[in-house]
């Protein structure tokens, strides 16, 4: 499967994919912000999704370029499974927008974690956004490797923007 994803596909065929993992998330992201998804009649915050992962043994790693806003720093706040459970790691080179689904299914695009990205806005206000889902191993594995190179450190020795990270990984 290569699936072309645009706008509101990006929160009802990638981000509502979150929930049915069973072993691994990955996410890298440049922004992160608050992000809600909906929950019957209601939204919730996507770390509530991501909690539950967590205490159902989800490995979930979050790579991301930034410290994230307030609104997000309150939800996260409000799930103490995250602090210990949930692998962080910021790189502020990271532009990729990439999420593998228990290392088969692989989303590359362009849409970050905020709710104008890959979140649940309406069609008026969200992003225009463009990437694909696939399950074609090549390419599930190339993404996987490139995000997993960064979440390593494998370019932290020779990268020329370490005045900017705040949180070295190597």
């Amino acid at each position: 499967m290569i699936q072309y994803i645009a706008d509101r596909d990006h929160y009802s065929d990638v981000l509502t994919r979150c929930e049915r993992v069973k072993h691994d998330l990955w996410i890298g992201t440049a922004d992160l912000k608050d992000l809600y998804v909906g929950s019957g009649n209601t939204a919730v915050p996507f770390l509530s999704v991501v909690d539950k992962l967590l205490r159902r043994g989800v490995e979930v790693r979050l790579l991301h370029a930034k410290e994230p806003g307030d609104n997000f720093r309150a939800d996260f706040d409000k799930y103490p499974g995250l602090w210990s459970k949930l692998e962080r790691r910021l790189c502020p080179r990271v532009h990729f927008k990439i999420v593998i689904f228990d290392c088969a299914v692989a989303y590359i695009g362009s849409a970050n974690l905020t709710g104008a990205g890959i979140g649940m806005k309406a069609d008026g206000t969200r992003n225009f956004e463009a990437g694909i889902l696939t399950d074609d191993p090549q390419l599930v594995d190339a993404a996987a490797n490139h995000i997993d190179s960064v979440w390593q450190g494998a370019h932290c020795k020779t990268c020329k923007r370490k005045d900017f990270c705040t949180d070295r990984i190597a």
